[in-house]
């Protein structure tokens, strides 16, 4: 009797993390989405429109490759960047490129880079008041007309700050209200620091529904 309670307590214990993983939005394959850019006047100014492939799972660790695609006021298609998002153990980890703010994206336009991969962790368990993990990403690159240039950016100060139920043209979601600073470094010769308070609204299990900052908002619009 007990050796099968544990037994049912592994496949329950196994069913949420499942559930949990292919849930998040960027772990089904073929899955299309949408993210609309506003500047600080509410106006759009573009979308980040990424498209989920290679999902695989291997042990408790399930992977994906996305693909984003900038595209701009008037709907012409920009640069492009391949990223990699994780699930290991029901901490969701995020590629840090795709905190790389859409100005600084379309400066770079399609690269070739050198830089080791770092990702922004989200835990399964986050409840209000915990202080999430920092995450930094730093990328050599060249620009397609050959420039050496480099990206840094820091992501600090993460906490979670409240729970709200976020309405978006793609959904309703209840959010996870998270706090942090990011600090970006943008060299081609000379790079000033860019400095940034940013709120995001994180769906458990789900992912990135929206965010804010001084500068200008996103937030998920289309889901296919």
């Amino acid at each position: 009797m007990k050796a099968l309670l544990i037994t049912v307590l592994l496949l329950a214990g196994y069913s949420v993390f499942s559930q949990e993983c292919t849930d998040f939005y960027y772990m089904q394959n073929n899955k299309t989405i949408e993210m609309t850019i506003t500047n600080k006047k509410r106006k759009e100014v573009g979308k980040v429109v990424y498209t989920v492939s290679d999902v695989k799972k291997s042990g408790e660790t399930v992977t994906s490759t996305v693909t984003s695609v900038m595209i701009n006021d008037k709907g012409e298609a920009g640069s492009k960047a391949t990223n990699n998002i994780r699930c290991v153990g029901g901490i969701i980890m995020m590629d840090m490129k795709m905190f790389i703010p859409s100005a600084q994206q379309e400066q770079m336009g399609d690269v070739s880079a050198t830089g080791q991969a770092s990702f922004l962790e989200y835990p399964s368990n986050m409840k209000e008041g915990d202080v999430l993990k920092d995450g930094q990403f730093s990328m050599d690159f060249k620009t397609q007309s050959g420039i050496g240039a480099h990206i840094s950016i820091d992501i600090t100060k993460r906490k979670v700050v409240g729970k709200e139920s976020v309405t978006t043209p793609a959904g309703t979601w209840e959010c996870f209200k998270i706090n942090y600073h990011s600090k970006l470094i943008f060299k081609m010769g000379i790079g000033l620091p860019i400095n940034s308070d940013i709120t995001e609204w994180y769906a458990p299990g789900f992912g990135i529904v929206k965010t804010e900052s001084k500068t200008g908002n996103t937030e998920i619009t289309s889901i296919k």
